[in-house]
């Protein structure tokens, strides 16, 4: 799109509903280069602008860092041999949290999900919840693991290994991780069940986040 100098994310938004025969949803969120943006921020040539609706949460491998690592995968998680890798002698407790796909929800029969991602910025989101998470509950490691393609029942979606010296720490931060990674990682879910497809609606973007495009007037 092109823009006068100057315009702003709010700017670009309006040009935007203008043009699109239904505005856009409300609770959206926007991203600059794969970051997280305002709607005051100042738009510059050559910027790569993402608009994403509520998440719902090629392959980056997985780093080598001892202190936690994040990756993508379309290949099936490997939970037994990631939470054996993140064990170390130092710990005390290793918390776990390994999503799953149920066969059903809300009484309908679930035949199998696909996942799509904004993969750059979903990496990238990733791994600062990691660096977050050693940093607000001084574990020693974590690590985040998330599917996407198709899977089947009861394959992994999502794996969350915290490890620490003490139990507390792992527990918080284990559930921080996959309250927060639902909530801002631009991951999105599609449902196929026996009597049709959806996406899922996906969870609030948090405060600060959300950027809720302008309403055309009323004519």
């Amino acid at each position: 799109m092109e823009l006068p100098q100057g315009a702003t994310v709010a700017v670009l938004l309006e040009s935007m509903n203008a043009q699109k025969p239904r505005p856009l949803s409300r609770g959206i969120a926007v991203s600059v280069n794969a970051e997280f943006s305002s709607a005051t921020h100042v738009l510059h040539e050559g910027d790569e602008i993402g608009i994403l609706p509520p998440v719902a949460g090629g392959s980056a491998e997985p780093g080598e860092n001892s202190e936690g690592s994040a990756w993508l995968t379309r290949e099936p998680i490997d939970a037994a041999n990631i939470v054996a890798r993140a064990k170390e002698a130092a710990d005390g407790a290793v918390v776990v949290f390994d999503g799953i796909v149920r066969n059903q929800t809300r009484g309908r029969a679930t035949l199998y999900l696909d996942y799509e991602a904004y993969e750059e910025m979903a990496l990238r989101q990733m791994e600062q919840l990691s660096c977050q998470a050693r940093s607000r509950f001084g574990v020693r490691q974590v690590t985040l693991v998330h599917r996407l393609g198709r899977l089947q029942i009861s394959e992994s979606s999502v794996l969350i290994v915290v490890a620490s010296a003490h139990r507390a720490q792992a527990f918080d931060a284990c559930r921080w991780l996959i309250d927060t990674l639902k909530k801002t990682v631009p991951i999105w879910k599609k449902e196929t069940f026996a009597d049709g497809v959806v996406w899922a609606d996906g969870e609030p973007f948090p405060d600060g986040v959300a950027v809720d495009a302008p309403r055309p007037p009323q004519e």
